[in-house]
């Protein structure tokens, strides 16, 4: 199994059980990193995730600072490119 670590950039990590971050992403074959992290508890969009990672937080968005978080791959449900700054 090849475990090599992938640098990806800003993210938005939708992992299962409903956790949604975003922050600094590197990941291997088994494990995702996600540095600076922000809990995005409340989405605050009309257009979902798609608007805020294009556009950035809103007025109604709510951000929980996280740290470092790390979680399985088999947990991560999608990647979204994340140009806007949080």
């Amino acid at each position: 199994m090849d475990s090599k670590l992938q640098t990806m950039g800003r993210q938005i990590v939708v992992l299962d059980r409903g956790w949604v971050y975003v922050g600094d992403v590197s990941k291997t074959d088994e494990v995702v990193t996600i540095a600076n992290a922000k809990n995005v508890r409340r989405w605050g969009t009309r257009k979902g995730l798609g608007e805020l990672a294009t556009e950035g937080p809103k007025p109604n968005t709510v951000l929980d600072e996280a740290g470092t978080v790390t979680a399985p791959m088999r947990a991560v449900i999608h990647f979204i490119a994340c140009p806007a700054q949080f």
